[in-house]
């Protein structure tokens, strides 16, 4: 049985402990609310871009073919797979689902004889998935850190992968991330991003309506086929940011959550620790009382 002396040790470290974490809780908190806002700001205009791509897609007949970025390659030979994951732990699962997740899709696409690339966006995605067999590794440009990263960041590896793509590097690129849906609720999530998922186009004959029902007509200067192309390159670099933002609140938020399961728990061995540490010191002065008087009777 431990020594009082290492009951105190140790009730001592763990106390040391529990302010760390809970230290390291409220800095999450703070840092949450920015992130939040800022993923939930992006979200609506990474939705409405999709929904006026789609509507685009929809209108257009594409004399001279398709964009690459709508239409693809025509081929499903290689995969570009970006997995995002934050450069630091001490968040649970967070970053563990996104390696998870990325491995998973890797096997299947490898077991279906596609050949599998992989750029990998966060310390810890790059240094769990380094070693992923018969992958190649892409670097992300620059010291690109997944903390309070800006849509400059974002543009930079949208053009990385653009310039892969133009070069015939890869087919299909998709995107693997935690999708940020509550605090208590950070969803792994696997969107393709080229060529472009939109969602089924609206027919040229049903004009869309706003919220009050009435019709809106557009008309596009210069025409659609224009702007369709110089927004698909746009659109990936929203998808990218949106995704890299998400990402980033979902990372705070489950520091957070970890961190104050961390402390209740700490909170709850301090408590047991201690009442091991009274019962073997009542147990020791028992001992001893009864040493005196056992003496005592004895002269």
């Amino acid at each position: 049985m431990p020594s009082l002396k290492d009951l105190r040790n140790r009730i001592d470290s763990v106390k040391s402990t529990r302010k760390i974490t809970s230290a390291m809780k409220m800095v999450a908190a703070s840092k949450l609310r920015r992130a939040q806002d800022q993923a939930e700001a992006g979200k609506p205009y990474a939705e409405r871009m999709g929904g006026i791509l789609s509507s685009l897609a929809g209108r257009v007949t594409f004399e001279n073919g398709a964009p690459k970025l709508l239409a693809g390659t025509g081929k499903e030979d290689t995969y570009l797979i970006v997995a995002i994951t934050a450069d630091r732990g001490l968040c649970g699962g967070f970053n563990t689902q996104i390696v998870r997740l990325a491995r998973k899709r890797v096997a299947e696409l490898q077991a279906q004889g596609k050949t599998v690339r992989l750029l990998s966006l966060g310390r810890k995605a790059v240094q769990q998935l380094r070693r992923t067999a018969n992958v190649d590794q892409l670097k992300a440009p620059g010291d690109f850190s997944t903390s309070n990263v800006s849509f400059e960041e974002a543009k930079a590896v949208t053009d990385m992968i653009m310039a892969e793509f133009e070069t015939g590097g890869f087919d299909i690129c998709e995107l693997i991330f935690n999708d940020f849906k509550s605090v208590i609720s950070q969803v792994p999530t696997d969107l393709q991003v080229i060529p472009a998922a939109l969602e089924a186009a609206v027919a040229n004959d049903d004009a869309p309506v706003d919220e009050a029902g009435a019709s809106k007509q557009y008309e596009f200067e210069p025409d659609e086929e224009a702007i369709l192309a110089d927004l698909l390159p746009r659109n990936l670099a929203v998808q990218i940011y949106s995704a890299l933002l998400s990402s980033a609140a979902g990372e705070q938020a489950a520091r957070m959550t970890a961190m104050d399961n961390a402390t209740r728990n700490a909170g709850d061995m301090i408590n047991r620790l201690t009442l091991v540490y009274n019962r073997s010191r009542q147990a020791q002065i028992t001992k001893e009382l009864i040493e005196i008087i056992s003496g005592a009777e004895a002269v």
